[in-house]
């Protein structure tokens, strides 16, 4: 009995990150830490990877997937978030429309030097970045625990119920599909179930 052929997944071409609530700054809280007070560095808790994110970096510069952050943080709170993660991982270009704006994300991509959208995913917490991603034309994955629409720091989300840590997870998950995204999950963590997920899609003829 021959052995089914089995379709290999397609590669992605390129993953696009948000910085301040999907890499780093778990809640995405790190904008208004800093419009208090100026001049004090920012926590640690601000600046740690969030969970699964850098295995998720590593990975991609092991197999040479490119990859770039995006965020409209000032330059100066942008490049204190990296601390953790700018090796590696590089900034995309700061585009001049802001986001839902499409620019920031082809404008990154030929920083990136990608000369095609076919496999190219956005995956960040925050709306208006996603909705650039829809914009643009790529695959969107949304963060629901992560970033700005539940808007808790780490010790904070830890310090929720379960039941509570559920219902805001759950509001956020039907606000993100609400917007379009493709895909959500809780943090980067998940992300690999995700990816294979939406390769599987991929193979099966499905288009962003």
């Amino acid at each position: 009995m021959l052995a089914p052929v089995v379709t290999p997944s397609p590669a992605f071409t390129a993953l696009l990150f948000g910085l301040s609530g999907c890499l780093v700054d778990f809640g995405a809280l790190a904008g208004a830490a800093r419009a208090i007070d100026a001049q004090s560095p920012l926590g640690d808790e601000f600046c740690q990877a969030t969970p699964g994110a850098l295995a998720i970096l590593q990975n991609l510069h092991r197999d040479g997937v490119p990859c770039a952050w995006l965020d409209e943080l000032p330059d100066p709170v942008s490049l204190e978030l990296t601390t953790h993660i700018k090796q590696w991982i590089e900034p995309g270009p700061r585009p001049g429309a802001r986001w839902p704006a499409p620019d920031a994300c082809w404008q990154t991509l030929m920083a990136l030097k990608v000369s095609q959208l076919n496999g190219c995913v956005l995956i960040s917490g925050e709306p208006r970045l996603l909705q650039s991603g829809l914009n643009a034309g790529l695959w969107t994955i949304g963060l629901a625990s992560c970033g700005p629409i539940c808007g808790l720091s780490p010790s904070q989300w830890q310090a929720l119920t379960g039941a509570e840590r559920e219902y805001r997870r759950g509001q956020a998950t039907l606000r993100l599909y609400e917007l379009g995204v493709h895909s959500v999950i809780d943090h980067l963590g998940e992300l690999d179930s995700c990816l294979a997920d939406i390769a599987l899609r991929r193979t099966k003829g499905e288009k962003p």
